[in-house]
């Protein structure tokens, strides 16, 4: 699916059943229970509420990609949150959620910053959207849609005071 330039954009309430409804085919089908990390900032919002949705026990973590990012010295340290993983990050499954998967490189930041934090026996990933365009293999476990943007364009992840999720479609300038 290519998204048109007007406003229609998904719909990231119904996008987010989608994911809630592979996240829980994907913990019933592990054979070993997946500790929830999500990416900041939307990953974050996500892998919260599917925690408290899917009625997991304890808090997902959060997971930031700011401190092993390849473009660090120009973006600096973003004012998101921080890593805060409530689980021993050694010998665990997790499974990583995030909003928007692009070019993969966020997620090898992710994955350095993880490992920073012990030895995981198993690394997953669930994302909301797949936009293609990767640089790196990196493939989502559980993806609620697939979409093509041209490379100008981001898809970013909302959320108003509610908790209601929504999409907002940036043009980045040339």
């Amino acid at each position: 699916m290519t998204l048109p330039s007007s406003p229609h954009l998904p719909d990231a309430e119904a996008l987010y059943s989608e994911l809630r409804r592979g996240v829980k085919q994907l913990l019933a089908s592990s054979p070993v229970p997946l500790s929830l990390a999500g990416i900041t900032s939307g990953g974050a919002w996500l892998a919260e509420r599917l925690q408290r949705d899917l009625g997991l026990p304890g808090t997902a973590g959060v997971i930031s990609s700011s401190m092993h990012r390849d473009d660090f010295a120009q973006r600096g340290l973003a004012a998101s949150a921080q890593t805060a993983l409530p689980f021993d990050v050694n010998g665990a499954h997790v499974l990583l959620i995030d909003d928007v998967l692009y070019t993969g490189r966020t997620l090898r930041a992710v994955i350095n910053e993880l490992f920073d934090y012990g030895r995981p026996a198993s690394v997953r990933l669930a994302v909301l959207v797949d936009r293609g365009g990767r640089e790196l293999p990196i493939q989502a476990d559980v993806c609620a849609l697939r979409v093509e943007l041209p490379a100008g364009q981001s898809l970013e992840l909302a959320r108003d005071e509610a908790a209601r999720l929504s999409f907002v479609l940036e043009t980045k300038e040339a």
